[in-house]
This record gives C-alpha cells, sequence and structure tokens, in this order.
C-alpha cells in the first residue's frame, strides 16, 4: 500500500538532518566515501542521507553517529545545528 505524501515537516526535518550530517563529516575533514565504507551502505543510498532524499534507516543512523565520534541524540538534535548551540 502506497504511503500518503510525507507533511512538510518531516520532509523540512529529513533535510536538517542530511544537512546536519554533511555539516558534521566536513567538520571532521571526512569523504562521503570514508562515512559511506566505514558505514557499509551503498554510495547513492549515503548521498541521499545528505541530501534529504531518503529517509535512513536507525542502524544506517547509529552507525554514522559512531563514524563521526557523535551520540545517536547529538546527530539528530536539528534545532542545536540550527541555533547554533551543536
Amino acid at each position: 500500500m502506497p504511503r500518503d505524501p510525507l507533511p512538510a515537516w518531516v520532509l523540512d526535518y529529513r533535510q536538517a538532518l542530511g544537512d546536519r550530517i554533511r555539516e558534521m563529516r566536513q567538520q571532521r575533514n571526512l569523504t562521503q566515501e570514508r562515512v559511506f565504507l566505514a558505514v557499509g551502505i551503498p554510495r547513492t543510498t549515503y548521498q541521499g542521507i545528505e541530501r534529504g532524499q531518503s529517509d535512513p534507516v536507525l542502524s544506517d543512523l547509529l552507525l554514522i553517529a559512531r563514524r563521526l565520534g557523535v551520540p545517536l541524540a547529538e546527530l539528530v538534535d536539528t534545532e542545536a545545528a540550527s541555533d547554533g548551540s551543536g
């Protein structure tokens, strides 16, 4: 059964999460390749996560957070990133 279109706030959060992951990766001078290989997901999947175009599964988020050296809660706290406190 197809899912109804996602609400705008979900799409906005997904985009903010991707932006946060990209920002944290760049702060650590990591390439996308180093992260997606460490996590064990396809390049296109990882790129979709950073672009906010795909819904990452929890296990991928846990592995991304570990590779970036942050707790999952910090990774997904997009409000901290938007207010400059994260």
